[in-house]
């Protein structure tokens, strides 16, 4: 009788010489071949208000995946935390106070997978005011 770990080694290589192997499949010459062309798109989102930030990716998402597309994301970069530090008296004179001003910016990234005559009906969503979207698109 064989040890397990080496019945399960060959478990694995049946399996992948079984079912992976039509990955690298390539059609004969005269067979027809139906190809579409999809691209890789990169969607950026920006904004300082994050519930509409979330809003608007999840309406992108949603729509995306009810094409099923394949959909990455989105993913969360980190914020960037603008800080503006002024003093509070217009004239320099009086006590030496200070007023403290942040602008916080979210940024989503979301990455799809799609045929070119999809790529429009993606992303002509409704988007929420304050919400500026980038869209890059790059042949696969």
């Amino acid at each position: 009788r064989q040890p397990r770990w080496i019945w399960y080694q060959r478990r694995v290589r049946d399996y992948i010489t079984n079912n992976l192997s039509m990955a690298a499949y390539k059609p004969e010459k005269g067979m027809p071949v139906e190809e579409v062309a999809s691209h890789r798109i990169r969607i950026t989102l920006t904004s300082r208000n994050l519930k509409s930030l979330e809003k608007v990716c999840t309406d992108l998402i949603h729509g995306a995946k009810a094409k099923d597309l394949d959909v990455v994301g989105p993913v969360r970069l980190p914020n960037k935390n603008l800080k503006i530090t002024t003093r509070k008296t217009p004239c320099g004179e009086g006590s030496k106070t200070w007023d403290k001003f942040e602008m916080k910016i979210h940024k989503r990234v979301i990455d799809l997978k799609s045929p070119s005559e999809t790529v429009k009906q993606i992303t002509s969503i409704s988007i929420e005011p304050g919400v500026e979207v980038e869209v890059t698109i790059a042949d696969s």
